[in-house]
């Protein structure tokens, strides 16, 4: 029996997120699973770093499996690269100790958002960014993206149905910056996220890049742990999970 670390891309427009449901609706995690036990005969469980909601994307997920074929790494990759569905790519394979554990031995992740921030619709990124006609002021939403950093109780940034021990959590960075094509993107790395997490934040840094809100509004929101009207989740397909690291 060996452990089998694998690094997955995939494009979450068709999947309903990672995790596999027992309504046996699609998502990353038993298609890799289906695959996995054409290859080797084995009935196998993938183990995510974490879940991504519906059609979030991820360039960097992480995971791992327990398998006992005869096959290594390499040939593990290139086998399910042939017989994965086009919108899922295995990144990279690799053997790890068997105390790996995709989940529990993370000690940051990064995630991604894209906002298309321009007033034409994007027709090739339609699945990929979020579209915002109106033009944002993304130096309040830099200053306001700055209270991120550290540690807090991110509750207000939370969905209403989290059942965690804690809501505390550590972010290591934050950023957010505009690119000469017109796309805001924020990044966050965090010890972890609580569900909706980034989104919410993301989605309430928008209301202060259409002066809906002062940054000084969303550090007093994150603060108080009180949500306000101006607490809005931001749509799924322009989020990626960046990189997990180890």
């Amino acid at each position: 029996m060996k452990n089998i670390k694998i690094v997955v891309e995939y494009d979450g427009t068709n999947y309903h997120g990672w995790q596999s449901q027992a309504k046996g609706l699609s998502t990353v995690q038993s298609t890799l699973e289906e695959v996995l036990e054409k290859i080797t005969g084995e009935k196998t469980r993938v183990t995510g770093s974490g879940r991504t909601d519906s059609g979030v994307h991820a360039l960097g997920q992480a995971a791992n499996f327990f398998t006992e074929t005869g096959l290594d790494a390499k040939t593990l990759k290139k086998a399910l690269n042939s017989a994965l569905p086009r919108d899922i790519s295995v990144v990279s394979a690799s053997k790890v100790p068997d105390g790996f554990h995709a989940q529990f031995s993370s000690k940051s992740k990064i995630y991604e958002y894209r906002i298309f921030n321009r007033t034409y619709p994007p027709a090739l990124l339609k699945n990929r960014v979020w579209h915002i006609p109106k033009k944002l002021d993304v130096e309040s939403m830099k200053v306001a993206a700055e209270f991120l950093s550290g540690t807090h109780d991110f509750s207000a940034f939370a969905a209403a149905d989290i059942k965690v021990k804690t809501t505390v959590r550590t972010v290591l960075r934050a950023s957010l910056r505009r690119n000469r094509g017109g796309t805001i993107l924020f990044e966050i790395e965090a010890d972890g996220f609580l569900k909706r997490m980034v989104r919410m934040i993301t989605g309430t840094l928008a209301e202060v890049g259409k002066k809906k809100l002062s940054p000084t509004d969303f550090g007093r929101i994150l603060e108080t742990g009180r949500k306000t009207k101006n607490v809005v989740s931001a749509p799924p397909q322009g989020l990626f999970l960046k990189k997990v690291i180890y």
